[in-house]
């Protein structure tokens, strides 16, 4: 009996115990706290992407500073031939502007075609399409951003969240290259 009283009295106050302690760590002036983005130390010289790993990384030199996983086209395997095939880009290009009312949320421009990516659609008697961006999820994806995770949605875009984008946009500069890789 007298156990049960001494169990049911731990059982009401240790939350009360944990959430002080938890509390004390918090107000811990030795506590480290992670820096705010403004004041990163490195500059971003280069947006690398792996589209079979399906990530994309920032990188300082050679240095991965940042990395996230990203969704590609709905046909992600090869180079974009020609507008509507749904396939990403690979190759070298350039990240030459942005656009914060896109139909996403938030879009950085890559510089796709190039004028190889122009002659070998033409050669076809095709267009080779444009509009390539990195971007976050639909504007109107609401409760349902989580169903875009991990999962190739886009019409031949690199789609992150929308968090991401947002440190994307503040760590990488407009003519920052970008090279795709298979």
């Amino acid at each position: 009996m007298i156990f049960r009283r001494i169990l049911t009295a731990l059982l009401l106050f240790l939350p009360s115990l944990v959430t002080a302690t938890e509390l004390l760590a918090r107000a811990d002036e030795r506590m480290i706290m992670p820096e705010p983005l403004a004041s990163h130390s490195f500059d971003i010289t280069e947006v690398l992407v792996k589209k079979s790993e399906r990530r994309l990384y920032l990188l300082n030199g050679k240095e991965k500073v940042k990395s996230y996983r990203i969704s590609l086209g709905d046909n992600p395997v090869g180079h974009k031939l020609y507008e509507g095939d749904e396939r990403t880009p690979e190759g070298s290009y350039l990240l030459d502007w942005r656009n914060s009312n896109s139909d996403f949320y938030k879009s950085i421009h890559i510089s796709y075609p190039s004028p190889e990516d122009r002659e070998a659609a033409e050669a076809w008697g095709l267009k080779p399409g444009g509009s390539i961006m990195i971007h976050g999820l639909p504007n109107d994806a609401g409760d349902l951003a989580f169903a875009f995770t991990g999962l190739d949605w886009t019409n031949g875009c690199i789609a992150v969240t929308n968090e991401e984008i947002d440190e994307i946009w503040e760590l990488v500069d407009d003519g920052t290259p970008i090279r795709i890789l298979p």
